[in-house]
């Protein structure tokens, strides 16, 4: 069986009590980072498990091996290096190629960033797009240009490297709606958490003053 574990996406606190038992008893951790995912392992003081690294540079040879194992009897469970396996990394393939291959899945829901995001903005969020990151280069225009049209409340991820420039884009992209909402969430669960409310109009002033530390999570309203 494949177990798909929710991890913190900051507070250790988030982990839930059955997150906790299936990293206790399965038999190999299939990760983005075995350093990582091994010092959470050493701050739950849970006992050292098999681990295995797979990321977006992982070859087919990785994904054979885990369904051996998988086939072979084994019980291995599915982290992401914070939060809900499968958003924005590439966990999706592997529990892809599990389910073509009949092998039962369990899901261990938990913590995830755009939806504490979400929940937090204040915005109408009974529909809304979920988009990742946006794409570094091509497409990229067309896609903050389609936001002009979107009816639903968009949320995306943003590094630190490159918040100010988004933010930038999106005032431009944006700038006949001045007054549609926008809120950019940072450090969720962690220290210095903060939630900003704020509207297309002041993105470009609010870019220059945010806080350039830790990830973030933009919640764009609805037209």
């Amino acid at each position: 069986m494949l177990s798909i574990v929710a991890t913190p996406i900051g507070n250790l606190g988030d982990i839930t009590l059955r997150a906790i038992e299936t990293l206790k008893k399965c038999d190999l951790i299939v990760c983005e980072d075995t350093r990582v995912t091994g010092n959470l392992l050493k701050q739950l003081e849970i006992p050292k498990r098999e681990l295995m690294s797979f990321h977006s540079y992982s070859d087919k040879r990785k994904l054979d091996e885990v369904i051996a194992k998988l086939q072979s009897g084994s019980h291995v469970v599915l982290v992401s290096d914070a939060g809900t396996p499968g958003i924005s990394d590439p966990g999706y393939a592997l529990a892809s190629a599990v389910r073509d291959a009949g092998i039962k899945i369990e899901v261990v829901p938990g913590p995830s960033a755009f939806l504490a995001a979400l929940s937090g903005s204040g915005l109408p969020i009974n529909a809304f797009v979920y988009l990742g990151f946006l794409p570094l280069k091509k497409g990229r225009k067309t896609m903050l240009d389609s936001f002009k049209e979107e009816e639903r409340t968009i949320v995306l991820y943003e590094s630190v490297h490159r918040i100010e420039k988004t933010l930038n884009e999106l005032a431009e992209a944006l700038k006949d709606q001045p007054g549609r909402p926008v809120v950019i969430a940072r450090e969720l669960t962690k220290m210095h958490e903060e939630i900003l409310s704020t509207t297309i109009g002041n993105l470009s002033d609010v870019a220059k003053s945010i806080t350039k530390k830790g990830e973030f999570v933009l919640v764009i309203g609805a037209v």
